[in-house]
């Protein structure tokens, strides 16, 4: 049964992240020397603090060190910290979700003692083996977390190579533009030869966490134009009072619940497989019809959230500059 309560561990969790998030991230990540600049360099300080908090590890197995979370468990959490800084939901986002893929390898160790210790996916790099060797070939492009990663995941026939960072061969070079969450950037591997032990299983589904972070951006700009509206006052009264305002916040609340609840389903599909199987849910990939309706509905109410502000909303300076930019990105995405 798909059951939208959430454990009593879920709400610990998310409660604990919240609170992380506004009382670390948010007074940084809106500071006003932030918002103004072109580039906005990645918050290092905070991420290795969420690392500490076990985010970083989040959906690895309890009995490999991590939490053990689940789709909709790292969903929830990318949302939280999205609300707070998109930059860090998405390189925490991204190395939680290959994280699995160390349970039983040779690299799970320096993973857990290692809050820097990141992971990304690069892929569209050719392998051959020769001997007991493993050899890498070609450049991935637009490869989330490359400039940050210690270890590379590069997908191998139906499995995955691990190789990491200092292998000879590698050379990373970040991307040009800031279009992006996080970190990004191009991977060239040359001749790049990595053991034959460095081979693991296959890179499974990994939990929709691209739509939960422009769900993230929504929010935070949904609750900035709320609070806004109750203490700005025109013609006598609160805007909130106003009817136009006030219909605009209904209609960015009611598309946070549909986004929320299509990256939910997605999620919790995610975790129980066998709800397709059995005809539970729809033969359908929920995961792409949250990853197409969350981006478009989120910067639909970020715009709309900027508009509570008026002229204001449309200065640099401003959060809501920063929200409408960061849900384009995720559309862009």
């Amino acid at each position: 049964m798909f059951d939208l309560r959430l454990s009593p561990e879920q709400l610990e969790i998310r409660d604990t992240v919240r609170d992380f998030v506004a009382r670390e991230i948010r007074p940084q990540a809106l500071a006003p020397a932030r918002l103004e600049a072109f580039e906005r360099p990645l918050l290092a300080g905070l991420l290795e603090a969420a690392s500490k908090l076990g985010l970083r590890t989040l959906a690895l197995p309890e009995d490999a060190g991590g939490a053990g979370a689940d789709a909709l468990t790292c969903c929830i959490v990318t949302e939280e910290l999205a609300a707070g800084d998109p930059d860090i939901a998405a390189v925490l986002a991204h190395t939680a979700a290959l994280g699995p893929l160390l349970e039983r390898g040779p690299f799970l160790a320096r993973f857990l003692e290692d809050d820097r210790f990141h992971l990304a996916l690069a892929a569209g790099v050719g392998t051959a083996q020769d001997g007991g060797e493993w050899r890498l070939d070609g450049v991935a492009t637009a490869v989330p977390n490359a400039t940050v990663a210690r270890l590379f995941v590069v997908r191998n026939g139906s499995g995955a190579l691990l190789v990491p960072r200092e292998s000879p061969g590698i050379s990373v070079r970040e991307q040009a533009g800031d279009w992006y969450h996080g970190s990004c950037g191009e991977v060239t591997f040359s001749n790049c030869r990595v053991p034959a032990a460095n081979s693991t299983g296959a890179v499974g589904s990994i939990a929709p966490v691209l739509p939960a972070i422009s769900l993230g951006i929504g929010r935070a700009a949904y609750e900035a134009a709320l609070e806004y509206a109750k203490v700005r006052v025109q013609g006598g009264k609160p805007i909130i009072e106003h009817q136009a305002i006030a219909a605009k916040l209904g209609g960015i609340a009611m598309r946070l619940e549909v986004a929320r609840s299509a990256v939910w389903r997605a999620a919790w599909a995610s975790d129980h497989p066998e709800a397709v199987a059995d005809r539970s849910l729809p033969d359908l990939s929920l995961q792409a019809v949250a990853e197409a309706f969350a981006p478009e509905a989120m910067l639909r109410a970020a715009k709309d959230a900027a508009e509570c502000f008026g002229a204001m909303g449309v200065m640099r300076d401003m959060p809501l500059h920063k929200f409408v930019r960061d849900a384009r990105i995720c559309l862009h995405s």
